[in-house]
């Protein structure tokens, strides 16, 4: 049964790093080849935040100023915040919480969301929900995570995967017809040891030796994710249009997690869905998680039409995934 929807995005923002980590930039750090990444993984380089005085925090902000100054909305209106992030600055302080300083978001609460690669699609469901309530009219939900920071750039297996950014959507009340939709939202907690940092938390607090042993970085066992994402969105995408009496033709655009290309091609070939409607932008970025869909919202909000359909969907650690049928709204103009 459809949804009727009153919460719609109006605005959007992002922000990279200036810094690009090429393919042949890789090729001096660990034993591999530009043309093996790109073939298979469609990336040719990533943005990575080298400043070390700078965090995840950092990038969420200027995200969220780029959407503010393309709406011109000021940052007192602001009501909420949700920061979704796998790598926050800090352990117990929430980035949302430091993001609201440095955005000078006065008067908003704010909180993080980690459901790794699938955080933004959980937040933005949530930041919705506060919106379809009535009880707040301006939310802002961010992806942004800082993967440099837990990569082991001496592991060829994970370091040519990931970089860094940012993204970031408003979302306020309508009467129209347009907005979120419906979502599909999974999670298995039995495949947590395939894609984890092993050390850094409760679990393994840091200790010398946790350290020495390079516990603090992306562990993954890169088959069984790449067949879990291709089954889990392509499942869930599935149940998004069988609950919404949708064909595949009526989604005028697809935004995937970017996390690998041949998953990307995968999703879009087993939904039949033809390569003009997936939108894509892995071999710019790599995957940046949490940041990937509001990124490619903020690349590509130029060829998005009003009422059209579009799906997002994701994958992630945890092992979390989902789909979020939405339908575009009007974006707000400077």
């Amino acid at each position: 049964m459809r949804l009727k929807s009153s919460a719609v995005i109006t605005g959007v923002g992002g922000y990279v790093p200036d810094n690009i980590l090429s393919n042949s930039d890789l090729e001096k750090m660990v034993e591999t080849n530009s043309e093996w990444i790109v073939s298979r993984t469609g990336i040719r380089e990533r943005r990575i935040l080298t400043d070390k005085s700078l965090a995840t925090s950092d990038m969420a902000t200027w995200a969220i100023k780029d959407l503010l100054n393309n709406t011109k909305v000021s940052p007192d209106e602001i009501d909420c915040v949700i920061i979704a992030t796998s790598t926050p600055d800090h352990l117990l302080l929430s980035t949302a919480s430091i993001v609201c300083d440095k955005a000078d978001l006065t008067h908003a609460w704010a909180t993080d969301v980690n459901a790794a690669c699938s955080g933004f699609l959980y937040a933005f469901t949530m930041g919705a929900s506060l919106v379809e309530g009535g009880r707040y009219k301006k939310v802002i939900v961010v992806g942004a995570d800082q993967n440099s920071a837990i990569i082991n750039y001496k592991d060829r297996n994970t370091c040519i995967l990931f970089g860094d950014g940012a993204g970031a959507v408003l979302i306020e009340p309508t009467t129209d017809d347009v907005g979120l939709i419906d979502s599909v939202f999974k999670t298995d907690g039995k495949g947590r040891e395939h894609l984890y940092v092993p050390a850094g938390g409760s679990k393994c607090p840091a200790t010398p030796e946790s350290v020495a042993d390079r516990k603090h970085f992306i562990q993954q066992d890169g088959r069984i994710v790449f067949k879990a994402a291709i089954n889990g969105m392509t499942d869930t995408c599935t149940a998004i249009l069988k609950r919404n009496d949708l064909d595949i033709l009526d989604i005028d655009w697809l935004i995937p997690h970017q996390a690998n290309y041949r998953i990307i091609h995968a999703v879009g070939d087993h939904l039949g869905l033809p390569a003009e409607r997936v939108k894509v932008n892995i071999d710019r970025y790599g995957n940046t998680t949490a940041a990937t869909i509001p990124l490619c919202l903020w690349d590509f909000k130029d060829d998005f039409k009003y009422n059209d359909n579009i799906i997002l969907t994701a994958f992630g650690a945890g092992f979390s995934w989902g789909a979020t049928y939405l339908k575009w709204g009007k974006l707000r103009t400077a």
